[in-house]
């Protein structure tokens, strides 16, 4: 498949803090008090500037309604749900949502996978801090498809048991429940990205084509 637009490097948040709101209580909740956590992404200025350009590309040429914010919603409700048939090794599941030599990769890693690894894929919507469109690229092949590719990066809380030094870049925080309760969680990283194919008669379904949990996978 050869390229006609394309960006370089995997863009990336300069900067990820993490900030800690006060402890709130809700109606449902009355006894027991929760913590917030914002994690607030510092996106580089070059890079965000020209993947505003891929946005504009793809809305004069391929879809004219797309939007990054709808695709952003959808690519979350995908991940959340992708890395729980990943984590309870369902890949007859992924046909048609993940692409079929990648499934293959993935059922073979994670055969060897101990439990704890695969609860850690789990990205449960709710602990899912922040999301970020990264490299996005138009391809065209030999035969004139044309495709268009986004890589997005999720920032997750998970609550799995894991060895301190088995994940190179993992955040710990003790999390407050409620007065005297903590919870331990780490904050985790994940990279998948979506293709779709918009040549003319061809279905409108993005497939992920790329997944990656911080070294779960590796």
């Amino acid at each position: 498949m050869s390229r006609s637009h394309g960006p370089g490097s995997l863009p990336s948040a300069s900067r990820v803090p993490v900030a800690f709101s006060r402890p709130y209580s809700s109606d449902r909740e009355p006894q027991r008090q929760r913590q917030k956590m914002v994690v607030v992404g510092i996106p580089n200025p070059f890079i965000w500037f020209r993947t505003k350009i891929y946005y504009f590309l793809i809305r004069a040429y391929f879809d004219k309604d797309f939007t990054i914010q709808e695709f952003t919603e959808g690519a979350k409700q995908a991940f959340a749900h992708v890395s729980r048939l990943l984590s309870q090794c369902q890949f007859e599941a992924l046909e048609g949502l993940v692409a079929k030599d990648l499934i293959g990769k993935l059922e073979e890693k994670c055969k060897f996978l101990p439990l704890s690894y695969k609860r850690a894929l789990l990205a449960d919507p709710d602990e899912i801090m922040y999301t970020t469109a990264g490299d996005v690229g138009i391809y065209y092949d030999d035969d004139g498809r044309k495709f268009v590719s986004i890589l997005m990066r999720f920032w997750y809380l998970t609550s799995a048991r894991l060895p301190d030094d088995s994940l190179e870049g993992a955040r710990v925080f003790q999390v407050a429940l409620g007065e005297g309760e903590a919870e331990t969680k780490r904050l985790l990283t994940a990279n998948y990205e979506f293709q779709r194919e918009f040549t003319k008669g061809v279905a409108p379904d993005w497939t992920i084509t790329r997944i990656e949990h911080s070294k779960l996978l590796d």
